[in-house]
C-alpha cells in the first residue's frame, strides 16, 4: 500500500510549477544586459486638413428683440449668438455679476423686465429668459 502513496506524491510534484527566481536576481540580470538600442522614431503621417465647421442656420438667423431686450442689445435684428454676446458685454460693463457667486446675475433697471421682474437669476436661467424676448 505505501507504493500507491509514493506514486501519488510524484504526480503532485510533476504538476507543481517551477520556482521563479527572486525579483532581486531578475533585476541584477537586467542590469548586466547591454541597453537595447531604440529604433528611430517614425515621422507622424500628415493628417488631411480638417473641414471647416459650418454654423447651424437656426443660430445665425437674425431675430428681432422685444422692446425691453432692445434697450440692452439694440433694435436691429441680430442672430441669437450675437444677442448673448451683447447681453454679457452689458452685464460685464455694468458689473452686474454677483461678487460672491459669479453664476448669479443681478438685474438693473434695463434687465429687470427681461428677467421677468426677478432681482437675481442664474446665468443658465438668463439665456432661457432672454430667448423668450426674441422673435
Amino acid at each position: 500500500m505505501p507504493a500507491k502513496k509514493k506514486s501519488a506524491s510524484k504526480s503532485k510534484a510533476a504538476k507543481r510549477p517551477a520556482k521563479k527566481a527572486p525579483a532581486r536576481k531578475a533585476a541584477k540580470k537586467a542590469a548586466k544586459r547591454p541597453a537595447a538600442k531604440k529604433a528611430p522614431a517614425k515621422k507622424a503621417a500628415k493628417k488631411a486638413p480638417a473641414k471647416k465647421r459650418t454654423p447651424n442656420a437656426s443660430f445665425m438667423r437674425p431675430m428681432t428683440p422685444s422692446a425691453s431686450l432692445a434697450a440692452v442689445v439694440g433694435t436691429t435684428a441680430i442672430p441669437r449668438s450675437e444677442v448673448t454676446k451683447r447681453v454679457w458685454n452689458y452685464i460685464k460693463s455694468k458689473g452686474l455679476q454677483d461678487k460672491a457667486n459669479k453664476r448669479m446675475i443681478n438685474a438693473d433697471d434695463k434687465l429687470g423686465p427681461v428677467f421677468g421682474g426677478k432681482k437675481q437669476v442664474s446665468m443658465f436661467e438668463m439665456t432661457k429668459l432672454v430667448n423668450k424676448h426674441l422673435k
